[in-house]
């Protein structure tokens, strides 16, 4: 078992209960056998997270990558005293600060649970042992890496974006599950503008909705 920050060295790995969800969103992306079934149960470890914990702190190396059974997770940098989030992740998705995570270098990134939550903690030694062992866990990497590599591509252009009104109508098509979810002091930072402007933003969707009725 990794000796990880988050993980005591004698926890238990997960229960086939605690890691049923990650094992139905994995085989959902690619059908995957029984064997990578099981090394995933017995190499991925529950973790409980209170709200404001880091997961990982800038300049250290990301050798943890989390599922999200429950809860929500932000990634941020730190420009003088300013947080500014780089990206907000809730259930069903996968965590790290991946830049690291790939390369094993020191991070830019911090990571922080915004709720209390629910995680499944896995190496990067073990999930790469997982891939030379059970090949075909590589198509199921490859298309997760895809999605995520998209969804990137959204937030830089998101982040590119001058307009206020723009960068939030944009948020709210991808992002529509997180818009009355996380707090706005997190959603403003992540669109690159102050907070009033985007109560601003959202004040004037709301009147144009209720005269539309």
């Amino acid at each position: 078992m990794p000796n990880k920050k988050l993980i005591s060295n004698n926890q238990q790995h997960s229960t086939p209960e605690e890691a049923a969800t990650l094992l139905y969103v994995f085989n959902s992306v690619y059908p995957i056998n029984e064997a990578a079934r099981t090394f995933l149960t017995e190499n991925t470890y529950p973790i409980q997270v209170r709200k404001g914990k880091k997961l990982h702190k800038s300049g250290e190396i990301c050798d943890m990558i989390y599922f999200v059974n429950k809860g929500a997770v932000r990634g941020y940098v730190k420009e003088g005293k300013k947080d500014i989030t780089t990206w907000i992740t809730v259930e069903n998705e996968l965590v790290a600060s991946i830049h690291s995570f790939v390369l094993q270098i020191p991070s830019f990134e911090n990571m922080e649970a915004i709720e209390d939550s629910e995680l499944l903690g896995m190496s990067h030694s073990d999930l790469h042992r997982l891939y030379d062992i059970e090949p075909e866990t590589n198509i199921m990497a490859r298309r997760i890496y895809e999605k995520y590599y998209a969804d990137a591509e959204i937030r830089a252009l998101i982040a590119r974006l001058s307009k206020a009104e723009k960068k939030y109508e944009y948020f709210l098509k991808t992002y529509q599950h997180l818009s009355t979810r996380i707090p706005l002091t997190y959603i403003a930072s992540f669109l690159g503008i102050n907070l009033e402007t985007l109560s601003r933003v959202r004040g004037q969707i709301r009147n144009h909705s209720e005269n539309k009725v």
